[in-house]
């Protein structure tokens, strides 16, 4: 790779600057006059894609805002288009560009998890797909989504709903097992090659291979009937038909048997919408929605979404279909294929049924981007009600609200909440360990946290329209000290939010609440919101989130040194290896109850290691 750095004055307007720049594939880095990167991109002709910011790029205002504080252009040269892929994932993880494309979910998804490598495996409901090795179904758009199909399975092929460590301590099987929702491993009532059955037919089922699942209930009812057991024959019969029917009803979506994602994009007005379908065994089964600045020219998107969506662990169908697909997207399949360890497919199709697939997703998309617009115009006048309440000079578009999370005597940690046009925007979400301040001191901690915070604001010129603070004027007042000192008084606005709380009236009588009380700087009195309405409620909910936050970041800190605690003594047990368990198990507590079975599956500890680590924690119990 060769690097290069070219003075752009400005605004990229001077072609003799550009002609300095190679004519090859690579990696650009667009900085600011402090160095700090502001966008990273790739092209095949790097000289062709920095031309096509000239005169302000296409006219749209993102790209203007953009070149107006480029100083300085690093680029580059790589051998292929893939490696410049490879390079721009790294140096966007590592920079995190403000101008870089951030997907915003629509939702938060769940997916199905089941590990073969287990004696008696069971389905899970996970938030998160990791590479441990597990298959992973999904994802689904709702929770009640994933419950309506664990029912399904349950009643077709009832595999067990527990972990083998608790349904063990029980002296019979459970409910669901007298239901005939569960086989009961647990207490010997199924064999494993029947088991192993049951987990080929769920597998079957949730992979969208319908027939082989009903293959493997013919299969059952047949060995059922030729034993006479006539009434256990005639429930599989009736699930045959049931899944039989459900088969008819569902839209063939592409070829039968195909796993794809189908990739709709609606741009209007400098905003994107973009809806994936999501097609398993060649049936539609679920959808997902993406919402976006659209900040970035417009060859770039498809490929620098498609390169974010798959990097944060979604599952790589065998082929990928949208619109258009251009020379970038060879780069971008060559990588997918590497990723998923054998061919996928990155397709524009021109015939039905997949050509028909697209325009239904690019229809979602569109729908997609309506209901946000609505969704905006509501939040948008719930923020002019709290500009009114609060007296405030323009609209909080970005709100952000900070908590100090104190928790038995332990160390303080403080936390950000920020709601970007009304809307919680947890990616940009942040924990700050205390670091100057010892003991309890809610003021001064507070004052760390939005000295660091409003700092980097300055640096990056990401400064919030309004911040409120969890508590009354001792807060308010830390804040405000702070804004003096870096001259932001008049930058940012601010507020101080106190809970509601019982007083008695004057005669003493009765107990009366007082609501939320709001306090602003200069005001004599505190402000209070009708009960119900709707300025209330986000802002609460905004204060919420922001203690939500500290006290989560906190119990997982204590979590971690239990763990630490609990198993630094065990020979074998060192800080890798506790902290691979705490990323499988999700907590300490888990890792207690789990059996030594699950242990070992885990593919982290040796079995002798395992075997200890279980004896220890029975022990301690």
């Amino acid at each position: 790779m060769d690097e290069n750095q070219q003075d752009l004055n400005n605004e990229l307007h001077s072609l003799d600057d550009l002609s300095r720049f190679p004519a090859a594939s690579g990696v650009y880095l667009m900085k600011d006059g402090t160095d700090a990167v502001l966008y990273v991109g790739k092209a095949k002709n790097l000289r062709a894609r920095l031309r096509s910011y000239q005169g302000g790029g296409d006219g749209r205002p993102q790209i203007r805002f953009l070149l107006e504080r480029v100083r300085s252009v690093d680029t580059i040269v790589t051998d292929t288009e893939k490696e410049a892929l490879l390079l721009e994932n790294t140096l966007i993880k590592r920079h995190r560009p403000r101008f870089n494309m951030r997907l915003r979910d629509d939702k938060t998804y769940v997916s199905l998890r089941l590990d073969p490598r287990e004696e008696f495996p069971f389905l899970q409901v996970v938030r998160r797909v990791k590479k441990d090795g597990a298959r992973y179904f999904g994802p689904f758009h709702s929770s009640s989504a994933v419950r309506e199909t664990l029912k399904r399975i349950y009643r077709l092929f009832p595999l067990r709903h527990y972990p083998m460590s608790r349904c063990a301590r029980r002296s019979r099987p459970c409910l669901y097992h007298q239901i005939g929702q569960c086989s009961a491993p647990c207490h010997g009532k199924i064999s494993r090659e029947d088991y192993r059955r049951l987990v080929d037919g769920a597998t079957a089922f949730l992979s969208g291979r319908i027939g082989e699942a009903t293959a493997l209930l013919r299969q059952q009812m047949g060995k059922a009937a030729a034993a006479m057991r006539f009434e256990e024959a005639a429930v599989l019969r009736d699930q045959i038909q049931a899944l039989e029917a459900t088969t008819e009803r569902q839209k063939v979506a592409i070829e039968k048997g195909q796993d794809a994602d189908v990739i709709g994009l609606h741009l209007e007005g400098g905003e994107v919408a973009i809806a994936v379908l999501f097609v398993r065994g060649g049936q539609l089964i679920g959808r997902r929605d993406f919402s976006l600045q659209w900040r970035l020219p417009r060859e770039e998107l498809l490929g620098a979404f498609l390169q974010q969506y798959y990097d944060t662990g979604a599952p790589i169908p065998d082929r990928v279909l949208l619109s258009s697909s251009g020379a970038e997207m060879e780069a971008v399949e060559e990588w997918l294929s590497d990723k998923k360890g054998r061919r996928v497919r990155v397709l524009a199709p021109r015939r039905s049924p997949a050509l028909d697939m697209v325009r239904l997703a690019e229809r979602n998309a569109a729908e997609a981007f309506r209901r946000r617009g609505s969704n905006r115009e509501a939040k948008e006048q719930v923020l002019g009600e709290i500009r009114d309440f609060l007296g405030l000079r323009r609209l909080p578009l970005r709100m952000e609200c900070f908590d100090i999370s104190n928790l038995q005597g332990g160390g303080a940690v403080g936390s950000m909440a920020v709601f970007i046009g009304g809307e919680a925007d947890k990616g940009e979400y942040r924990h700050y360990r205390i670091r100057t301040v010892t003991g309890a001191d809610d003021f001064a901690s507070l004052a760390e946290v939005l000295h660091r915070r409003l700092q980097r604001g300055l640096r990056e010129e990401n400064l919030p329209d309004f911040i409120l603070v969890d508590g009354g004027r001792g807060q308010l007042s830390a804040l405000i000290g702070v804004l003096a000192a870096l001259g932001l008084e008049d930058r940012v606005e601010v507020a101080g939010i106190a809970k509601d709380r019982l007083l008695h009236d004057p005669r003493g009588e009765r107990l009366v609440r007082k609501g939320e009380r709001f306090f602003r700087p200069g005001g004599a009195a505190p402000l209070v919101l009708a009960e119900g309405a709707p300025a209330l409620f986000l802002l609460e909910k905004l204060r919420n989130e922001a203690h939500r936050f500290a006290v989560t970041h906190h119990r997982k800190l204590r979590s971690h040194a239990a763990l630490a605690s609990s198993l630094e003594e065990i020979p074998g047990v060192g800080a890798r290896r506790r902290q691979a368990l705490l990323s499988r198990f999700g907590s300490v507590a888990a890792i207690r109850r789990a059996s030594l079975e699950d242990l070992r599956a885990s593919g982290i500890l040796p079995a002798a290691v395992a075997e200890a680590v279980f004896r220890s924690f029975r022990k301690n119990s």
